[in-house]
């Protein structure tokens, strides 16, 4: 565990992401309750979270194209910069009471673009950071921090959310962005990873299809994103719009809070079982055991008590790391390093692009025919998904170690 942590330019990226993911997770929380005060409509928070989807997926593959072209280190300070600057609008709105829906979405849009532009950029950075024979320790130790900072950022949510209001959460959002803006300053790069992008002469579009190139010829990468678009869609509509809403009707919106800090204790879990276990089909088993996400959407529908949801959440988050680590691991070893940002956004939006129409349509599909019903409808999605990608041989031919 100590190999990538001697690097410091990983030491400075893993603080960066670690700080940001802190805020970012305050965030959603505070962002339902602040629509569900302002309207009690879950349509509505399905409109304002879809839109940031929308404009997320809708930059991300000219995100990738940036990412390869400039140097990732700067793409982060300024897309940092411009989060903390667009959630702290949001905070400002909210807590002077002037906030309204179409304001919200609009401010949604511009932070999907913005994240757009730093996934692609912070996914491909880590095999700049360390030497290959450490990337499955980085990326576990990576996800750990991840993952730590998201349990303390859904603990802390919850907990200002239900004392002082969602307007402080989001507050704390923009904070955290802007330290991870100047932890970003911070990492030093060898030149030859920012020199490893495309010809800065070609055209968008060339580039653009020399990453599909890329991405297409490989069976696994696409079957696999095939599965997270249904998947991510069913999932995200249950948890994201429908989650809070059974949460007010039942155990609260604190146990909210409480049952995503338990989804993310099983993501560090995860991790560090990752850091011990190294089985020779990681991402075959990986993509199996996401059929287990289906088990807290089914929990929500049946017996959303507490208890039981904490346990599902945690069993969830140990399958998605898992198959995370092992995905990462995979796409940084087999893609050419020039190429990974634009493989990196094709991947992301095939697996974000149905997530806007989940949001979008669990809300009034849960008014006409009731929550649970449609919650079940969702894990049956999750488990037909994760059949179709298992049975393809081409993701159990993929060797992690």
């Amino acid at each position: 565990m100590t190999g990538p942590l001697s690097h410091a330019p990983f030491r400075w990226l893993l603080a960066a992401r670690t700080t940001a993911i802190v805020g970012n997770s305050v965030a959603p929380i505070a962002l339902a309750f602040a629509v569900l005060d302002l309207t009690g409509s879950a349509a509505d928070l399905g409109l304002v979270v879809a839109a940031r989807s929308i404009a997320n997926v809708a930059m991300l593959l000219f995100g990738g194209v940036l990412a390869d072209r400039l140097p990732r280190g700067a793409v982060l300070v300024g897309s940092s910069l411009a989060a903390a600057a667009t959630q702290g609008t949001i905070a400002a709105l909210v807590l002077t009471g002037t906030a309204g829906i179409p304001i919200l979405i609009a401010l949604s849009v511009v932070n999907g673009a913005v994240s757009a532009v730093s996934l692609p950029a912070a996914a491909a950075l880590v095999p700049d950071t360390v030497p290959a024979s450490l990337l499955r320790p980085a990326n576990a130790l990576l996800r750990l921090g991840l993952n730590g900072g998201s349990i303390a950022g859904a603990s802390i949510g919850a907990v200002v959310v239900a004392a002082v209001g969602p307007g402080w959460g989001l507050a704390i959002d923009a904070a955290a962005f802007a330290v991870a803006a100047i932890l970003f300053t911070r990492l030093r790069l060898p030149q030859r990873s920012d020199a490893v992008g495309p010809d800065a002469t070609a055209s968008v579009w060339t580039e653009l299809r020399e990453g599909w190139r890329e991405f297409a010829s490989r069976r696994w990468i696409w079957i696999v994103v095939l599965q997270f678009a249904v998947l991510n869609a069913a999932f995200v509509g249950a948890t994201t719009v429908l989650g809070p809403l059974v949460a007010d009707e039942t155990f609260g919106r604190g146990g909210w809070g409480l049952v995503v800090a338990a989804q993310t204790a099983g993501l560090a879990l995860g991790a560090v079982i990752a850091l011990r276990w190294h089985p020779r089909r990681a991402l075959g088993l990986g993509v199996a055991g996401m059929a287990s996400v289906a088990l807290p959407v089914a929990v929500l529908a049946v017996q959303p008590t507490l208890a039981l949801l904490v346990v599902a959440f945690g069993v969830g988050g140990v399958a998605i790391e898992l198959f995370a680590i092992a995905w990462d691991q995979s796409l940084q070893t087999q893609v050419p390093r020039e190429a990974l940002s634009r493989v990196y956004s094709y991947d992301m939006v095939g697996s974000f692009v149905a997530v806007p129409l989940g949001e979008i349509l669990v809300g009034p599909l849960a008014h006409e025919l009731g929550a649970p019903p449609v919650l079940l409808g969702c894990a049956a999605v999750i488990v037909v998904a994760t059949v179709f990608a298992v049975c393809s041989r081409s993701v159990w031919r993929v060797r992690t170690t």
